[in-house]
């Protein structure tokens, strides 16, 4: 009680005691009188049997009449024909079935597709002296800072510290595969190696420890460009797509160009990254450091109203910026090894790319009719008094005939590769018993020419005045001496555009490409497969390259798929025969033998394809062997095209020097998927040929 209740009446705290007290056995009954509690208590749980023994009474009645009822309705309902149709009010069940992916397309392939709708071939043309109008880019992009590894360079057993710069250069060499054709031959390792360490000394500096090559040990730098490269190929799926997500984002930036108000590609939007060069064959040069080219080296080509690009490498800039209407490349530069101008242009399937190809493939044409003319003031000329014409006249043919180039001089610093008029006495024979000439030297790229040609039985009396001019040429002179000593490239080409206005020799290897691939592509039975269709266009083809020299050397890459291919081969000829024995077991009614349960590896799963699950009928086998049949057709196909082509290439003739033309009216004609014989970028790069009428000719 409170010390307020000294002031409150009795009645009043009685009162309140009493409230108290029916409050506090409300609350907790135990609390209150165990008596009082327990008669509660009994009371309470009687009146809730009553009310439990009332309620079960209701739910059985309940329940019966629900059962009189449903048994009821079941009987009216086996009276009454089924309804098919559903209640209005039904519920569908959600379908499980999922919608198509939709796979959202990525800015660059965006900015591509919009490239395309712009028929360029179709708008109006420019004066000669003016390649374009506007012209709007973003400059060039630049290969990421070089970032050290702290692996060190051994130098005579020891550790040695180096410079980034240092570093780099190091980097660079241990990158270079010693089993390559740089460090594998001895002979070309010798010049590279000896390149290279000249270079690398001038960033050592005079005073450097390292002082020899032959001292310097790169194992160390070895592992760690492997376990870079290792690291790479290990990525998962999704670190790949997100690092090209993230190159391609960069890329974009400097991918496309504005001409006359037209979105276009741009070609190579990088910048060559440092590194040591590598060279074709045994250039003189290999091994050499490729500085790493800056922004203030580089001369930017944009219109006069368009905005400067802006510089990406922080701290410089570009350093100079033209309007050169007359010319059609972005930007440019001076590499160091050659000293050769670097130029960013457009891609191949750009405008400016694809009127240039137009205008090469139609002077090719408009040659054709020349072709009687010239002919004609050769073959004249190969019996003149005057030396030089005979020359000229002996060139001219063999840039006509044989397709050669017309080849240019060389300095000493750049690779020995030959073409017509710096042919040398060392690389001709003249065999009179056989009435044939032999040609041997290293062409463009240092590829090999070894050809031997039977002047008598393929040129007859013009052949024989040929072999007959090189034997005289050839007299007297010594094995380095040219051929062709009264001749140059400048006379030859000045004398062509006497015949045809614009002529030059290297028409004529356009020309003949071209005029081989549509003689040789024949019209085929429209039912062939696609594979035999293709077959037939890569058979002239390879007419084309042989004639042109395009060769490639067979790498182990390519052994290895022809030797992969040939077992796929083997191994169904092998399942076919198996085939037809299964055939005959079952005609006996007798079992044959099933494929195996859970087959894990590849190779398992191809060593039992032609088995089956479970006994097969006669009808089944007979199904499948006439699928191994076609299969085995496909594969031996394959096979043979591969290994044709193998040490030809193909693409060369194609991208360069046929008209693509000729191979998209071939296709209408034959009924040959275009994609087929041109893959995707050969499409791009020619859209303004592919929509040429079957009946076109070259």
């Amino acid at each position: 009680m409170s010390d307020s209740d000294d002031d409150l009446p009795l009645s009043a705290l009685t009162k309140e005691v009493s409230s108290k007290k029916r409050k506090r056995e409300q609350a907790d009954p135990e609390d209150g009188d165990d008596e009082d509690f327990e008669v509660d208590k009994k009371k309470h749980k009687k009146d809730k049997k009553n009310k439990k023994d009332k309620k079960n009474k209701k739910d059985k009645k309940h329940k019966k009449g629900k059962k009189h009822k449903k048994e009821k309705k079941n009987k009216h309902s086996r009276d009454r024909p089924k309804s098919k149709t559903k209640p209005a009010n039904a519920k569908k069940s959600p379908s499980k079935k999922k919608g198509p992916t939709i796979k959202e397309m990525h800015a660059l392939k965006k900015l591509e597709m919009a490239m395309k709708a712009h028929k360029w071939w179709e708008a109006e043309k420019l004066n000669e002296d003016m390649k374009w109008r506007t012209l709007e880019h973003n400059g060039v992009m630049f290969p990421p800072p070089y970032e050290t590894h702290g692996v060190k360079l051994v130098y005579d057993g020891k550790d040695v510290d180096l410079t980034p710069e240092q570093e780099e250069i190091a980097t660079l060499y241990a990158a270079v595969p010693l089993d390559g054709p740089q460090l594998g031959d001895p002979k070309t390792a010798k010049v590279f190696n000896k390149n290279f360490f000249a270079d690398f000394k001038k960033a050592l500096g005079r005073n450097h420890v390292i002082k020899k090559f032959e001292f310097c040990d790169f194992s160390k730098l070895r592992t760690h460009v492997m376990a870079e490269r290792e690291a790479k190929k290990n990525l998962t799926k999704d670190q790949k797509e997100a690092k090209k997500a993230e190159d391609d984002a960069k890329r974009m930036v400097y991918s496309f160009a504005f001409v006359d108000g037209n979105i276009q590609k741009v070609g190579n939007v990088m910048v060559e990254p440092p590194g040591l060069f590598r060279g074709r064959g045994e250039h003189p040069k290999t091994g050499t450091l490729k500085k790493r080219v800056m922004p203030e080296q580089i001369t930017i080509n944009i219109g006069p109203d368009a905005p400067v690009p802006k510089c990406p490498v922080p701290g410089h800039n570009w350093g100079k910026i033209v309007h050169k209407h007359d010319v059609t490349w972005l930007a440019t530069w001076k590499e160091n090894v050659m000293d050769n101008t670097k130029y960013v242009w457009l891609a191949a399937s750009s405008g400016f790319k694809g009127l240039s190809d137009m205008e090469k493939y139609e002077k090719a044409r408009r040659l054709k009719k020349f072709i009687p003319k010239i002919r004609k003031d050769y073959e004249g000329n190969l019996v003149s008094r005057s030396i030089q014409k005979k020359q000229l006249a002996t060139a001219m043919w063999v840039i006509d005939r044989l397709a050669l180039r017309v080849g240019n001089e060389k300095d000493d610093d750049e690779a020995d590769t030959v073409g017509c008029c710096s042919l040398r006495v060392e690389h001709i024979t003249v065999d009179h018993e056989n009435n044939t000439l032999t040609m041997d030297f290293l062409g463009k790229d240092s590829m090999r020419h070894h050809q031997t040609y039977e002047l008598e039985k393929n040129y007859g009396e013009i052949g024989m005045k040929i072999l007959k001019n090189f034997d005289a040429f050839c007299k007297k002179k010594k094995p380095d001496t040219d051929v062709f000593d009264q001749l140059d490239v400048g006379t030859l080409n000045d004398h062509l555009k006497t015949l045809m206005p614009g002529l030059s020799a290297k028409v004529f290897r356009t020309y003949n490409a071209s005029s081989t691939l549509e003689e040789q592509l024949e019209d085929l039975d429209h039912d062939i497969p696609d594979q035999e269709k293709l077959l037939a266009y890569n058979s002239a083809n390879r007419k084309v390259a042989i004639l042109c020299n395009h060769q490639r050397t067979v790498s182990k890459a390519a052994e290895a798929s022809l030797d992969k291919l040939s077992g796929l081969v083997e191994l169904s000829k092998r399942q076919l025969e198996e085939l037809k024995s299964m055939r005959k077991r079952r005609k006996k009614g007798k079992d044959v033998k099933l494929k195996a349960e859970n087959l894990t590896t590849p190779e398992e799963k191809r060593e039992q394809a032609h088995l089956f699950l479970r006994q097969p009928s006669v009808e089944q086998v007979e199904k499948r062997i006439d699928m191994w049949l076609k299969k085995i057709d496909t594969q031996e196909l394959n096979l043979k095209n591969k290994d044709d082509n193998k040490t030809v290439a193909l693409g060369t003739s194609k991208i360069n020097y046929c008209d693509p033309r000729i191979s998209v009216a071939w296709a209408k004609r034959n009924e040959c998927p275009i994609e087929k014989i041109f893959p995707q970028a050969l499409r791009d790069k020619f859209p303004w040929a592919m929509n040429e009428s079957d009946a076109y000719k070259f």
